[in-house]
């Protein structure tokens, strides 16, 4: 079974209670949904593995380590767009794919319009990043379509969650680990999550 980490840093928790406000602007909640991007990356990488190599310093030769494999991170369009930034401003390095879904508001079912990611994905540590894991469908469709890709190491990253969502990535995905920021009471009729913060993606980019 997979595991969830849930983050109590104060900062964390701090930046998720502006983001819940619904008086904050588009400014402020995309700065702390970046910043909170940035925060939690500490954490889901703490396990990474690392290759010694050599190098020069200014005094001299010596041995230091390195990342021993790439990460990619995917955001689930557009509302995972809000934490890439952040996530790759502590890894420069990592190589960014994406995928498409958006919602139909009868069904709550995904569907795809478009997916693209870096040949490296097959060997890489894959972060997919979405803020809102709400019923958990566009989770799953995400990860079923990065193991078509050949991701093996997948862990996905998001910000408020529920249990309903929480629950079918574990069904679905048991490899599949979960990191929030928080974990809410779960789902309204209309598929949101209560308390939540709204909709993240235009609250991200002001579209309402």
């Amino acid at each position: 079974m997979s595991k969830v980490v849930v983050f109590d840093h104060p900062l964390i928790q701090h930046k998720l209670t502006i983001i819940r406000d619904k008086n904050t602007n588009t400014k402020t909640f995309r700065e702390n949904v970046n910043e909170i991007g940035s925060l939690v990356t500490y954490e889901i990488t703490r396990d990474l593995q690392t290759k010694e190599i050599e190098v020069e310093t200014p005094i001299t030769k010596t041995k230091a380590r390195v990342l021993a494999k790439d990460v990619v991170i995917v955001p689930i369009l557009r509302a995972g767009l809000g934490m890439v930034d952040g996530i790759q401003n502590v890894i420069p390095t990592a190589k960014i794919g994406h995928i498409g879904l958006y919602r139909d508001e009868t069904t709550l079912r995904p569907t795809k319009y478009y997916s693209k990611f870096p040949i490296e994905i097959k060997d890489a540590t894959v972060l997919i990043v979405d803020p809102m894991l709400a019923t958990g469908h566009s989770a799953i469709a995400a990860i079923e379509e990065v193991k078509a890709h050949g991701a093996k190491d997948i862990r996905f990253v998001g910000i408020v969650g529920c249990p309903e969502g929480v629950k079918e990535i574990q069904d679905h995905h048991p490899d599949v680990d979960i990191y929030m920021v928080s974990i809410d009471e779960g789902l309204n009729e209309v598929g949101y999550i209560v308390p939540g913060l709204g909709d993240c993606g235009d609250r991200l980019f002001g579209t309402k």
